[in-house]
C-alpha cells in the first residue's frame, strides 16, 4: 500500500508504482514528502482531502502535491498506476489538488516507466522517458470531478444533506430556506466557500455517487432516477457532456482496456 511507502529521488526525479485495489479496499489518512499521480485503469476511487473529495473514474488521474493528507476509498478492482514525483524535479507542477485527464502518451509513459533501472546513464533511453514523463505532467487538462469543501458548518450540513439525499429537488432557494437564508446571500457564501455555484456543486456531488454505483454494476436506470433524473436519457445527456461517452458503455470501455 502506498501510505508505507518510502522514497528516495537521488538517482531519479519520479518513482512509478503498480497496484491492484479490490473492492472495498481504502488507505487511512497520509500524506508523502513528494508529489503523487494516482492514475486508475479501472474502478472508481475517491480521494479524501482537507479541501474536499476527488472522483477518479477510470482513465482518469489525480494530482496530490507534496505533504497533502488524504485517504482513498475503492470502488470496483481497481487498477492503479502511481508516480511519486520529487516535488524539486520542475519548478511549474501543479499546485493544487485536482483531477486530471491521462493522455494517451501519458498513460504509455506510465507503463513503459515500471521496469526502468533506478540508476541509469545520462541522455539514456530511461532519462528521455522520465524527463517526458515530467513535461507532461504539467501539461494535463483539469476535469471538474472535485466536490470542495466548505469552511461553515451550516455549509457542510447542506453538503452532507445533498449528499445523503442526492434525489431531492435541490434549488437554491430551497436550499436557502433550509437555512433561514435568502437565496442571494446562500450563492455569495457557497461561491465564495466552495468555488463553485450552488447548481454546480450539487451536479457534482450527484456524478460523483453516479460514478461509484455505475462502477458496482447498477443499471443506469436505477442510478438516473435515484439521482432525481427524470429520465435516463437526461442522466446520459449530463453524464456524456462530463466523460465523452455515455453511462451504458464508459464502464464496460474502460474495464477492456488492456492491464499492465
Amino acid at each position: 500500500m502506498s501510505a508505507r511507502l518510502a522514497f528516495d529521488f537521488t538517482t531519479r526525479p519520479l518513482v512509478p508504482y503498480a497496484h491492484d485495489y479490490a473492492h472495498g479496499d481504502s488507505e487511512p489518512w497520509h500524506h508523502h514528502s513528494c508529489a503523487q499521480l494516482i492514475h486508475t485503469l479501472s474502478g472508481v476511487v475517491r480521494v479524501d482531502t482537507a479541501q474536499g473529495s476527488w472522483i477518479v473514474p477510470p482513465s482518469r488521474g489525480v494530482w496530490l502535491p507534496a505533504f497533502t493528507r488524504h485517504a482513498l476509498h475503492i470502488t470496483g478492482k481497481v487498477a492503479a498506476r502511481t508516480l511519486f514525483v520529487d516535488p524539486l524535479a520542475r519548478a511549474d507542477l501543479p499546485a493544487g489538488c485536482q483531477v486530471v485527464q491521462i493522455s494517451p502518451l501519458l498513460r504509455e509513459l506510465i507503463v513503459t516507466s515500471l521496469p526502468l533501472p533506478e540508476i541509469y546513464a545520462p541522455g539514456s533511453r530511461s532519462e528521455r522517458i522520465y524527463e517526458l514523463i515530467l513535461d507532461e505532467l504539467r501539461s494535463m487538462d483539469v476535469l471538474p470531478f472535485s466536490l470542495p469543501e466548505p469552511q461553515s458548518a451550516r455549509l457542510q450540513h447542506l453538503c452532507r444533506a445533498i449528499q445523503q439525499s442526492p434525489g431531492d429537488s435541490w434549488t437554491l432557494e430551497g436550499a436557502a430556506r433550509r437555512l433561514n437564508l435568502s437565496g442571494r446571500t446562500l450563492a455569495r457564501h457557497f461561491l465564495r466557500e466552495t468555488g463553485l455555484h450552488f447548481s454546480d456543486w450539487v451536479r457534482r456531488a450527484r456524478l460523483a455517487i453516479a460514478l461509484t454505483r455505475l462502477a458496482q454494476g447498477e443499471s443506469v436506470l436505477r442510478v438516473a432516477l435515484d439521482l432525481g433524473y427524470d429520465s435516463p436519457s437526461a442522466f446520459s445527456a449530463m453524464f456524456r457532456r462530463l466523460l465523452g461517452v455515455t453511462p451504458a458503455t464508459y464502464f464496460p470501455q474502460a474495464e477492456k482496456r488492456t492491464l499492465r
